[in-house]
């Protein structure tokens, strides 16, 4: 399992789960199953990493990968989700993704709500 946040730090186990602001906020959930074709996918996943955590309203992600991977993404306003999917390189990499890299896969936009959560330490 590969998990970024954003760089807020955590001092607790809670720190494998991204850091967001109180409710509400928005998430972007992508699942995806993979092609054979690994060529170039670890690099492109980290540099988009690297670049959406650099995008304004950009609040942390969470990702795990086995057969289905699973990205969830935390943004402060559609607005914000609407800049980082117009971003030229990100473009670049769905282009790269259809073409390469998925079988299929699926987003969805939620509004969260509310949050909250249980850390033992």
């Amino acid at each position: 399992m590969q998990i970024h946040r954003s760089d807020r730090p955590l001092a607790t186990a809670m720190s494998l789960i991204a850091d967001t602001p109180p409710a509400p906020y928005y998430a972007v959930i992508f699942s995806s199953i993979r092609s054979a074709d690994e060529r170039g996918y670890a690099e492109m996943a980290e540099r988009m990493m690297t670049l959406a955590a650099q995008q304004p309203g950009f609040l942390g992600v969470e990702s795990a990968r086995e057969e289905l991977g699973i990205t969830v993404s935390y943004w402060a306003s559609l607005d914000a989700i609407r800049q980082w999917k117009a971003n030229a390189e990100h473009l670049q990499a769905q282009a790269q993704g259809r073409r390469d890299w998925y079988q299929c896969y699926k987003t969805r936009i939620a509004k969260v709500e509310r949050d909250y959560g249980f850390d033992s330490l």
